[in-house]
């Protein structure tokens, strides 16, 4: 019998994830650590991450990112369902803090060098979750 499968005009079979296809764990381990090097020195994003080592965060979004991309299940294994806006809600994500994420996440983004195919998926999931965690416009302490 012969092999069926849909492959796509490299050759690549179709149904190999995004995770797969970008690498799997190094790409977004170097992905997140990148991120979070940004974040460490900025004086806006830094107060919201509690711990004072930040590799908790690091892991945590690591696996949910690798989660929704096709990987692992780890983090619902561990941490249950995402719930991301609930788990946003006790910091204040004013349009300044998405955009400050937004600009090191950039950083992180380029410095992958994906195809533009998979730049353009992961930069417009990206967009469209920082801006769905703003839950304030007020300034203020924690903004």
């Amino acid at each position: 019998m012969s092999d069926l499968t849909l492959r796509r005009g490299d050759g690549e079979p179709v149904e190999r994830t995004f995770w797969q296809e970008v690498g799997g764990r190094p790409t977004f381990e170097r992905l997140v650590r990148r991120f979070y090097d940004g974040v460490r020195e900025d004086p806006v994003l830094r107060p919201m991450y509690p711990e004072e080592d930040l590799e908790p965060a690091i892991e945590r979004l690591t696996g949910f990112l690798e989660q929704y991309w096709g990987g692992p299940t780890t983090y619902s294994e561990r941490r249950g369902h995402p719930r991301l806006r609930m788990r946003h809600a006790p910091f204040r994500v004013t349009p300044d803090a998405r955009d400050r994420w937004l600009a090191h996440m950039r950083v992180a983004v380029d410095e992958l060098e994906l195809s533009p195919l998979h730049e353009g998926m992961l930069w417009d999931y990206l967009e469209r979750a920082a801006h769905a965690m703003v839950n304030t416009f007020e300034d203020g302490p924690g903004a």
